[in-house]
């Protein structure tokens, strides 16, 4: 085993790694950005060491900083966790040339995976079944518009070097597809560096399917079962499971051996996910799931078969680069009971899913499940890394009890004054739908508005200013129960007043947490916060700018196209400027019909949230 290991990550992945290489009595090395140099991960690694300013291109995309970090802390070998570099097969070489043991896939693996169209290719050499697409060299408009209208719309649009959703757009009509051609290119351009794609025809009733594999250097290949990732928005996972709800053993059987068959295809050494596309349709059958793309590194959802399996991935990781054997042969690996893991974004679900940013100024996770995160309450969230604040995850004897435990969970989280989307998952996890198992990916398109909680009116704030005037002392709420979803009865409420903690019995209008941060009381409600004296939607409707033509950035990031100049009449819809923020693009659109006013800025300059960034008049301005 090795006796130092650098993460060349950040966050819940890189505290995660260093966790298990401390049991191993592993030497941990953390490398940081100066945006991440308060974090938890910095404290807990035994050596951390500064690699440059916030933007990821100048610090965890730099090979040359991370490598120049590994020589000077004599780090004897490099974890990617996952993102960043985890699947770059140039840095994993230039590590194997510097004489560091390189924890992850071997680069020609990568190599061979890490684009789309090659990697089908390769696929169906092996006898693997692939999507049917377009996957040819001639990536001219014209030939790619000609091609989906053969395969027949809807289309896919995906980035043949993409991954984690980034660099995908689904298009539904032949109009539209020249723009989210162009879009889904700059996506990957920004993201991969690569703005190649290929089309592949658009499943409607779609599950995603993966399959954890795992090689080592002796020629072992073993599979540790599925998960069901079908839970998604914009192609961005939102709730895993394992095992996947709805599969018999026969197809689970064909599809795990499909995953084997593909890692030993290229001859896979350590953790892999081979994911598939199913037509869920007319339920999950084998000759109606197919190869969609394999992940060469650990997966953000590993959790979920660590829960069922029982087994620690990052130690088999470490092991299997170490060039030990796979610690179980395949006829010793089971698979116990149920897991759900939920992923708890900064983000505003009733906004759109815009990101959020921001200090933690209070953060409560639930103390019952499995809770992997990369930040504590004071910490921030910046608009340069990926908004997760944590993973969720919860294991029962059957799916029944983990989603009960899931629902639980979600609904006793706290988080502000950040907004984050844990009411929707608390919602998700008590879906009527969901708990049946009728899900694929595009069950929040069809669930997402009621399952996004609605702010309450004035009146009903008003109302919980009022009760919670009272102290204890009067008594007024003796005798009363609280209850909560899927989970113990709770009927207490926790009032911050003049500085004084109080506790006492919840009416039942006001079944909730509150605390007081900077004398602003927030209520907490199954997940979600609610700050006393906001104002009501419409005002901040308005504040944005949608009812008096200003148009306001929904959050700091980077202008990456104007598509409009001064003077220019526009629809309302049109799309007015693009903005990026944390790898994902956002455009903002003319409010109604009317004409372009005063631009405020142009392509690359940065932007921070509310920022006055377009005006469209109204004819009658």
């Amino acid at each position: 085993m090795m006796e130092s290991l650098l993460i060349a990550n950040r966050g819940e992945i890189a505290r995660r790694i260093i966790r298990t290489a401390k049991s191993l009595g592993i030497r941990t090395i953390a490398v940081y950005s100066e945006a991440d140099a308060g974090l938890p991960f910095v404290r807990e690694a035994d050596e951390a060491v500064a690699i440059g300013p916030p933007p990821a291109r100048e610090s965890y995309l730099s090979e040359t900083r991370i490598l120049d970090a590994a020589r000077k802390t004599g780090a004897a070998a490099i974890h990617p966790g996952y993102g960043f570099l985890s699947e770059n097969a140039d840095f994993a070489e230039a590590v194997e040339k510097a004489g560091i043991l390189w924890v992850g896939a071997p680069p020609a693996a990568i190599r061979a995976m890490g684009l789309k169209d090659a990697a089908k290719e390769l696929m169906q050499a092996a006898g693997v079944p692939v999507t049917p697409g377009y996957l040819g060299p001639d990536q001219s408009e014209a030939r790619l518009a000609a091609e989906a209208d053969a395969i027949g719309y809807p289309v896919l649009i995906k980035a043949v070097a993409g991954g984690g959703g980034k660099g995908m757009r689904r298009v539904d009509r032949p109009r539209d597809f020249a723009e989210l051609l162009a879009s889904c290119r700059r996506e990957a351009a920004s993201a991969f560096g690569d703005d190649r794609v290929l089309i592949e025809r658009y499943i409607a009733n779609p599950r995603h399917i993966e399959v954890q594999v795992f090689a080592d250097q002796h020629g072992n290949c073993v599979h540790l079962f599925e998960r069901d990732c079908s839970l998604q928005r914009r192609h961005q996972k939102v709730i895993e499971e394992a095992p996947a709800p709805g599969l018999d053993a026969a197809t689970r059987a064909a599809i795990c051996e499909a995953a084997v068959k593909a890692a030993r295809a290229v001859n896979y050494v350590g953790a892999g996910t081979i994911e598939f596309i199913a037509d869920a349709s007319q339920g999950l059958h084998p000759d109606r799931i197919w190869f969609m793309e394999m992940n060469t590194r650990l997966q953000v959802e590993h959790p979920v078969t660590e829960a069922v399996s029982g087994e620690d991935l990052v130690l088999w990781q470490l092991q299997v680069a170490s060039g030990e054997p796979l610690p179980k042969s395949q006829d010793e690996i089971t698979m116990n009971g149920w897991a759900f893991e939920a992923r708890l974004y900064a983000e505003n679900p009733a906004a759109g899913y815009l990101p959020s940013t921001g200090r933690l100024d209070h953060l409560s996770l639930p103390p019952t499940v499995r809770v992997d995160s990369g930040i504590e309450q004071g910490d921030e969230i910046t608009a340069f890394y990926d908004p997760m604040i944590a993973k969720i995850i919860a294991h029962g004897p059957n799916r029944e009890a983990a989603l009960s435990k899931l629902a639980a969970a979600c609904a006793g989280i706290e988080v502000w004054p950040v907004h984050s989307n844990a009411g929707l998952l608390a919602r998700i996890a008590a879906d009527p739908d969901f708990y049946a198992g009728r899900i694929d990916t595009g069950f929040l398109d069809r669930h997402g508005e009621s399952l996004v909680a609605k702010e309450p009116d004035q009146t009903a704030i008003d109302r919980a200013a009022t009760v919670l005037s009272k102290k204890v002392g009067d008594d007024p709420w003796s005798g009363l129960s609280g209850f909560r979803i899927a989970g113990p009865s709770d009927s207490r409420v926790r009032v911050r007043i003049d500085g004084h903690l109080y506790w006492g019995q919840s009416r039942p209008e006001l079944e909730t947490n509150t605390i007081t941060i900077a004398e602003t009381t927030v209520l907490f409600d199954a997940g979600n916060a609610w700050a006393i004296g906001l104002p009501d939607a419409g005002e901040i409707e308005a504040r944005q700018g949608a009812g008096d033509g200003a148009i306001l950035s929904p959050m700091p990031g980077l202008v990456i196209s104007v598509e409009v100049t001064e003077g220019d009449r526009v629809a309302k819809g049109d799309r007015l400027l693009t903005v990026e923020a944390m790898k994902m693009e956002h455009s903002l659109r003319a409010p109604f019909d009317g004409l372009v006013g005063k631009l405020q800025v142009s392509t690359g300059a940065r932007v921070s949230e509310n920022q006055l960034v377009v005006t469209v008049m109204k004819g009658e301005d």
